[in-house]
């Protein structure tokens, strides 16, 4: 039985088992994941999303072959089993293309998720809900199941006998959260009743037989959890009885929640506990891998000269302002924007990191002997009792992958899953 499948029955057996999604490339983030899997013992599942990876590299210039050497390479390095981890594929679909006409978009839809299979990837969110170029939005449920069931008949071709799980859903909230929390509401049970006859007819009428929709092991429907550029929607359990009710009656399905991200911690055990066993964090790993360089950033003109500083906090802005593509249409407002930049929880800046790895290089560098603790205290409070107590190193590197493992620690106490003691 897969990792995936196991901690799924456990979950729907009522115990308190999850499992968390980490959905980023960048290579510090994932630096953290790995580590902190490896001290822990737990699977590790990472997703790769459509605008990162893709048959044409995406916007971090990989494929989904690459992804999975580029992760390896950092296990190893970092002492994880490549066994402990998981693959996911994120938004798969025609998102990247969507400003095509539909059959194009979806041909290239066809070829992503290939890719993504043959690659060995083994947990595939097929999301077919957004509109192509001339469709109206919303889409209706059963198109996007018949897309959704083109796409998977290409994976079952594509695995060769391997046994792909899928995640499906018409509910799913765009990559990197919503620029209003007003209208946001849980997905009723009646929506969720139909999402479910529409994949289930869908791949029926794809040829796709019964086994394939067993191995359908999660719906992405609103939990009522939610982020903007200044706010979070908390989750309220309160308000979910009958969605409980309903996926319990489900022999092989749970929830899965999207931009989990920035819930107070006590919300991640009460979403495993209502069914969301498979919780996305990823925007909010890279708000707190911001925050430790633009912390460091600081520390950095109080200790080096300028003529040799990295500048990084400047470079970001720089960059971000010469090339808006990445946040034009989501900072929209003209006297919010120059905060927004650096600071908004959609942490668009996150797609600029690539670009600035020289910077981010030479800053880790020019901080690569012991900080002095009061500097520390300053500008990293959560690292400094650690480095108090040398549990953690007083250098660039390592204050930084412990503040994004700070995000990742919720996540992990909530799932459930480490075997370790200690």
């Amino acid at each position: 039985m897969s990792v995936l499948k196991s901690i799924i029955n456990a979950n729907k057996r009522g115990e308190q088992k999850g499992i968390f999604a980490v959905c980023s490339a960048q290579v510090l983030v994932l630096r953290a994941a790995l580590r902190h899997a490896a001290q822990s013992g737990s699977p590790l599942l990472i997703e790769a999303t459509a605008n990162q990876v893709n048959q044409h590299g995406g916007y971090t210039g990989m494929t989904a072959k690459d992804f999975i050497a580029f992760v390896y390479g950092l296990a190893d390095t970092e002492g994880l089993a490549r066994e402990q981890l998981v693959f996911g594929g994120d938004h798969l679909g025609p998102v990247a293309w969507k400003h095509l006409p539909p059959e194009a978009a979806m041909a290239e839809a066809e070829a992503l998720v290939r890719s993504f299979v043959e690659a060995g990837f083994e947990k595939i969110h097929l999301d077919t809900s957004m509109a192509c170029h001339g469709e109206q939005e919303p889409l209706g449920d059963a198109l996007i199941a018949r897309r959704a069931a083109r796409l998977c008949k290409v994976a079952e071709d594509a695995a060769n006998g391997r046994a792909i799980s899928y995640v499906v859903g018409t509910e799913v909230p765009p990559p990197g959260g919503v620029a209003s929390l007003h209208a946001l509401e849980v997905t009723p049970v009646p929506a969720i009743e139909t999402t479910v006859s529409a994949h289930q007819q869908a791949f029926l009428a794809a040829g796709l037989d019964e086994s394939v929709w067993q191995r359908v092991i999660a719906l992405v429907v609103q939990p009522g959890v939610e982020f903007g550029h200044s706010d979070v929607h908390q989750y309220d359990s309160s308000l979910l009885e009958c969605q409980r009710r309903f996926i319990r009656s489900q022999p092989n399905l749970v929830y899965e929640a999207h931009s989990t991200d920035y819930q107070l911690p006590e919300h991640y055990p009460a979403l495993v506990a209502d069914h969301f066993a498979i919780l996305k964090v990823g925007p909010a790993l890279t708000f707190a891998l911001r925050e430790a360089l633009f912390a460091l950033d600081h520390i950095e003109a109080l200790l080096v000269p300028v003529c040799e500083r990295a500048g990084l906090r400047a470079l970001c802005e720089d960059k971000m302002l010469s090339d808006p593509g990445f946040w034009r249409s989501f900072y929209t407002d003209p006297h919010e924007r120059e905060w927004q930049l650096g600071f908004s929880y959609s942490d668009r800046i996150r797609y600029y990191w690539p670009e600035l790895s020289l910077a981010i290089d030479k800053l880790l560098q020019n901080l690569s002997k012991p900080i002095p603790l009061p500097l520390i205290s300053q500008y990293l409070p959560l690292q400094y009792p650690k480095v108090l107590r040398g549990q953690l190193p007083a250098i660039a590197l390592e204050l930084v992958l412990d503040h994004i493992t700070q995000v990742l620690e919720p996540y992990a106490n909530a799932c459930c899953l480490s075997t370790k003691k200690g």
